[in-house]
């Protein structure tokens, strides 16, 4: 069976590492939603388009050229040939995501784009919304989350790695920031499906977690 797996949850709880993991474990393909609205935004400040020109943003929606590539461990994300993968993962760029995929006529192009994706069946779907509205029929839904406090400290050392000069504090409220944003839009708001199952990383690693849900899939089977 051409199984959908969605791994929904807030930003930091460790649902994209934990989803590479998972794709791994079942030879399953790896979609990172989350990845191409930061590819729009990125996309949008280049060219220019303003946040509100909602025509403009639909219209660059339906003329990505958005490709995925596996190198080694490692998730790449193109857009043409340019390797954005670095690029959009930057503080201003989290912010811009979040205000960009709030837009009705951005969030629709995407959910056709990932819908379409996921056509083919056999996927782990990561994001915000997987479970409640890109792919509500998924046999399989988790919710990822974790203290807010852990979630900073995981954000703020993989900022450090990238050499970026930041505080916890400052990681924190932009988390918090981030959080509101997601929670409260009118479109696709952050929130667990009615029959997600909710898994706290808080004080697991993602090979825990990643276990945890292979059981959770078990025992629906049997």
């Amino acid at each position: 069976m051409n199984k959908i797996i969605t791994i929904d949850g807030p930003v930091a709880s460790g649902k994209s590492t934990l989803s590479r993991l998972l794709a791994e474990r079942l030879n399953y393909f790896y979609l990172d939603t989350g990845a191409m609205y930061r590819a729009v935004a990125l996309e949008a400040k280049r060219t220019g388009i303003d946040t509100g020109d909602k025509q403009e943003l639909q219209t660059l929606c339906q003329n990505l050229e958005l490709r995925f590539q596996t190198d080694g461990e490692e998730s790449k994300l193109y857009l043409g040939n340019d390797d954005i993968s670095l690029a959009i993962r930057t503080p201003e760029m989290d912010l811009l995501s979040s205000t960009i995929s709030a837009i009705k006529e951005v969030r629709e192009a995407m959910t056709g784009l990932q819908r379409k994706i996921g056509q083919q069946g056999r996927l782990v779907a990561e994001g915000r919304d997987m479970g409640t509205i890109v792919f509500p029929e998924a046999e399989y839904k988790f919710f990822i989350t974790a203290s807010t406090k852990v979630r900073a400290e995981r954000r703020y050392k993989e900022r450090i790695g990238r050499g970026e000069s930041v505080s916890l504090e400052e990681v924190e409220k932009e988390l918090e920031m981030r959080d509101f944003q997601d929670e409260t839009r009118p479109i696709a708001p952050l929130r667990p499906a009615k029959d997600a199952k909710i898994i706290d990383t808080t004080t697991l690693n993602p090979v825990e977690v990643v276990e945890k849900i292979l059981e959770h899939m078990r025992s629906k089977e049997t």
